[in-house]
C-alpha cells in the first residue's frame, strides 16, 4: 500500500483541523504545510510535526515529493491561482467551497482536471455527517417515495458572519447556503435544477457593509421537487462558531426530519450561561476523538488520492451548484426567478 505526501496551504481554523488528520493518517508519509502567520505556523508545526512549514504555497507547489494538496487559505475569493498552479503541477486538490469564483474558472478547473487525471474534490463537508448521510441513502432507496418538497434552514452566529464580511463579500448564498443546495442536489439526483427564485434581507451588517443578513433560496428540479435553503449568520453570539440547521424532506409516501440545532449536549455555567458545545460546522477535537465530519472527508480524500478512487464531492457537482447560488444572487437582485440552462 503507498503512502503520499500532503501539502496544507492556509492552517487556520479549518486547515488546522485537516492538517491534524493528515497528521495522523496511516497512508500519509510526509506532511508539508504553508501558513502566512508565523505564530499560528509554529503552533501547527508542534502540534502535527509537519516536515516543511513555510509561509510561501508556491513552495509546495513546485515540490517534486508532494502528491496532493489541501487548500483552506482564506479569503476564499482569492484562492482559484492556488487551485490552477496546483493542478498545473499535476497535483491532486481539496479545496474548500466553492470551487472557484466564477464558472469560466470552475471550467478550467475540471479541464485541468481531466487532463491530467487528477482528483478535485471540493470541501462540502455534510456529506460526510452521518445524519445527512442517512437522508441521502433513504431518498435514493425511495425510503420515502418520491420527494416532493426539500427545506433546510441554516444559520451561524454573528460571530462567523463578522469574520466573513470582513474578507469576502460573497453572499449568504455563496457561503453558507452552498451547503444546504450542495446537500439537497446529492440527495436528488439524477434530478437537475431548472428554476432559481430567491431573495435577501438586512438590518444589521448591512448598516456597516453591502453583505445581507440571511438569504433564502426556492429551486425548482426538473421532476417538480422543489428545494428551499435558507441560510443566515446573525444568530446571538453564543458558543464559538456556533451552527444550527434544521431539515424536513417531504414525500409521497414518507417524511424525514432532521434536528442539527446540537441540542442533545448543553452546558450551563455562572461565566458563560448555556452553551452548546460540539456545534460548530466542521467539528472539534474531544481527547482522542473527533466530533464532526471534517475529518472524516479529509481522511476521505487522502484515500482517494493514495488508493485511486473517486472522490465524494467532485468538481463537476460543485460547478452545478455554483450556478445555483448564483443564479440565487442574480435573482436577488433583480427580483425575479432566474431560469437555469440545462446541464447534465
Amino acid at each position: 500500500m503507498n503512502q503520499i505526501n500532503v501539502g496544507v496551504i492556509g492552517a487556520g481554523w479549518v486547515g488546522g483541523i485537516r492538517a491534524n488528520a493528515c497528521a495522523v493518517h496511516p497512508l500519509v508519509d510526509e506532511l508539508h504545510i504553508a501558513e502566512i502567520n508565523p505564530a499560528r505556523a509554529a503552533e501547527i508545526e508542534a502540534e502535527t510535526g509537519a516536515v516543511r512549514v513555510t509561509e510561501d504555497w508556491k513552495e509546495l507547489v513546485a515540490s517534486p515529493q508532494i502528491d496532493a494538496v489541501i487548500i483552506a487559505s482564506t479569503p476564499e475569493s482569492q484562492r482559484f491561482p492556488i487551485v490552477r498552479a496546483t493542478l498545473e503541477a499535476g497535483k491532486h486538490v481539496l479545496i474548500e467551497k466553492p470551487v472557484a469564483p466564477t464558472p469560466a474558472e470552475a471550467d478550467e478547473a475540471i479541464a485541468l482536471c481531466d487532463a491530467g487525471n487528477l482528483k478535485l474534490a471540493i470541501g462540502y463537508t455534510r456529506r460526510f455527517d452521518p445524519k445527512y448521510a442517512y437522508v441521502n441513502k433513504t431518498i435514493k432507496a425511495g425510503g420515502i417515495g418520491e420527494p416532493v418538497t426539500c427545506l433546510v434552514s441554516r444559520n451561524i452566529t454573528r460571530e462567523i458572519g463578522a469574520k466573513i464580511k470582513g474578507r469576502s463579500r460573497m453572499s449568504p448564498a455563496a457561503m453558507g447556503g452552498t451547503h444546504s443546495i450542495d446537500f439537497l442536489l446529492w440527495c436528488l439526483q439524477p434530478r437537475l435544477p431548472v428554476k432559481v427564485y430567491s431573495q435577501q434581507s438586512g438590518k444589521l451588517f448591512n448598516k456597516v457593509s453591502d453583505t445581507p443578513d440571511h438569504q433564502w433560496i426556492m429551486v425548482t428540479m426538473d421532476d417538480g421537487t422543489t428545494i428551499t435553503a435558507g441560510s443566515g449568520w446573525v444568530l446571538p453570539l453564543g458558543y464559538p462558531q456556533y451552527s444550527q440547521s434544521w431539515i424536513e424532506i417531504i414525500g409521497t409516501e414518507g417524511a424525514l426530519t432532521v434536528d442539527d440545532t446540537h441540542r442533545e449536549i448543553s452546558i450551563n455555567t455562572t461565566e458563560h450561561g448555556i452553551r452548546y458545545p460540539l456545534s460548530s460546522m466542521p467539528g472539534e477535537p474531544v481527547d482522542h476523538v473527533f466530533a464532526g465530519a471534517m475529518v472524516s472527508e479529509t481522511n476521505h480524500f487522502i484515500d482517494a488520492v493514495a488508493l485511486d478512487r473517486p472522490v465524494l464531492a467532485n468538481a463537476r457537482e460543485a460547478r452545478l451548484v455554483m450556478d445555483v447560488t448564483m443564479a440565487a444572487d442574480l435573482s436577488a437582485e433583480t427580483g425575479e426567478p432566474v431560469d437555469l440552462e440545462p446541464r447534465s
